[in-house]
């Protein structure tokens, strides 16, 4: 029966540290590959190490297969892929749409184009559910759970911050190209990420590497204004480095001013915070160490593995 044995996942690479995390739970994830491992369908590339539990399914042949849930990640595979690559049958299976980011084109009345009641949608914030327009389809939190390296702890020797974002410059003002560009000219700021280099940036780490990198720096910077809490807010947390970031989005409830970071809407009084930690360590120190207490009650893997684990099989019932 499904409640005693692992079920069996179909779902596609879209955001590779998400995936990896989800994949710690004790099911089998077939991920949907297309020749050559275009965006979207990748299949096990990179170097996470994924586990036994995560195998490739050619598009080709998905309609042959047999699984007991199907998770989407995208749009442009619940609107194409499931149409064209899962068999009418596939189509009928237990169905969740795992939604990571909040309303792109309207703050608050923007509707989901998912539309279907036996749809189960999935947020990774709670913010993010508030905001969208899911009307009568099902809705869930499952707020994110990360792993880190062993042994990679916050040492904040260097002198600067660091802002983690993938391709700044094609993003703009949304993830704070400008605010970036302001504080980085006040405050010594490094970029990371793929295409930094375009915004005078470091250029991508990479995903192991990535927290034992940040780790020297003071603290870390979120210019972002408009998006789902960062994976790499959190691993920064867990290794013990503070936080300072916009009062946006969901982070305002995750850091707490002088317990773990500080966050504000005036730009001004957040290069303050930033000036004050790189003159006095000790503060980013305990700071730092109240953000890794956060992380670990808030954000741990087993609970993370728990939730999804409850999710998937209440579904799958």
């Amino acid at each position: 029966m499904r409640r005693n044995r692992p079920l069996r996942v179909l779902t596609w690479h879209v955001h590779g540290n998400y995936l990896y995390y989800l994949t710690q739970a004790p099911h089998e994830f077939w991920l949907v590959t297309r020749p050559g491992n275009p965006p979207g369908h990748a299949g096990r590339t990179g170097v996470l190490p994924w586990g036994d539990n995560v195998h490739e399914v050619d598009a080709a042949v998905v309609a042959q297969r047999e699984f007991d849930v199907v998770l989407y990640q995208h749009r442009d595979h619940w609107e194409r892929d499931r149409l064209t690559v899962l068999s009418e049958a596939q189509r009928q299976l237990p169905t969740i749409y795992l939604e990571h980011d909040p309303p792109q084109n309207n703050p608050f009345s923007e509707r989901h184009w998912v539309t279907d009641p036996s749809v189960l949608i999935v947020h990774v914030t709670h913010f993010n559910r508030l905001m969208w327009d899911c009307d009568k389809v099902p809705t869930r939190v499952v707020e994110h759970g990360v792993l880190v390296p062993d042994g990679v702890r916050y040492t904040g020797e260097l002198e600067r911050g660091v802002v983690v974002i993938n391709n700044l410059p094609t993003r703009g003002r949304r993830l704070g190209a400008d605010i970036f560009a302001q504080a980085a000219g006040r405050i010594p700021l490094d970029l990371v990420g793929m295409n930094a280099q375009a915004a005078g940036g470091l250029g991508e780490i990479g995903n192991l590497d990535l927290a034992a990198f940040t780790a020297r720096y003071r603290f870390f910077f979120n210019p972002i204004r408009w998006t789902s809490l960062g994976l790499a807010i959190i691993e920064a947390m867990t290794i013990g480095m503070p936080i300072v970031g916009l009062a946006s989005t969901e982070l305002p409830t995750v850091i707490v001013n002088g317990e773990n970071g500080y966050v504000a809407t005036d730009v001004d009084v957040l290069v303050e915070r930033m000036r004050a930690l790189l003159a006095d360590p000790g503060e980013a120190r305990r700071l730092g160490e109240g953000a890794r207490r956060t992380a670990l009650e808030r954000f741990g893997i087993a609970r993370f593995v728990k939730d999804w684990d409850t999710v998937l099989r209440e579904v799958a019932l």
